[in-house]
């Protein structure tokens, strides 16, 4: 998946029009998404397909999926989990889901391979953000 849009007002007004026809996810849910997209490509700087016109690397449904897991234990810590769902996201269907609305509105961009699927049962939300506690013995 990869990032496209320009224009910051029509960008709105497109996503505001997607929330009035699709509610089940927050647009908090749609900017963590697009953001977690930009942390795949630029910080953890995921392989993907390169797409020749843009320079940046396409990723897959998976590997986005994955990017979504480590930037939302990253910006949310033991919460990651309970933000999703409070955003309307109970799984990595829903990140699928949420993507496909993206490209319907063009606000992402998917390869001929790409499939919805791709995003179903990528992982479990309970196993994926799990709290991992450790005791040091120091």
């Amino acid at each position: 998946m990869t990032r496209a849009g320009d224009s910051m007002k029509d960008e709105l007004a497109t996503i505001i029009q997607l929330l009035e026809q699709d509610q089940r996810y927050r647009l908090d849910a749609y900017r963590f998404v697009r953001e977690a997209l930009q942390y795949a490509q630029e910080i953890l700087r995921m392989p993907g397909k390169s797409e020749s016109s843009s320079g940046r690397q396409h990723l897959t449904g998976q590997q986005l999926c994955e990017a979504i897991r480590i930037f939302a234990t990253d910006q949310y810590g033991y919460m990651a989990k309970l933000v999703l769902n409070s955003w309307g996201v109970f799984g990595t269907s829903d990140f699928g889901e949420i993507v496909y609305n993206l490209i319907r509105i063009k606000e992402m961009r998917k390869s001929k391979s790409d499939k919805r699927s791709d995003f179903d049962n990528v992982y479990d939300f309970d196993d994926a953000f799990k709290p991992v506690f450790e005791i040091n013995h120091e």
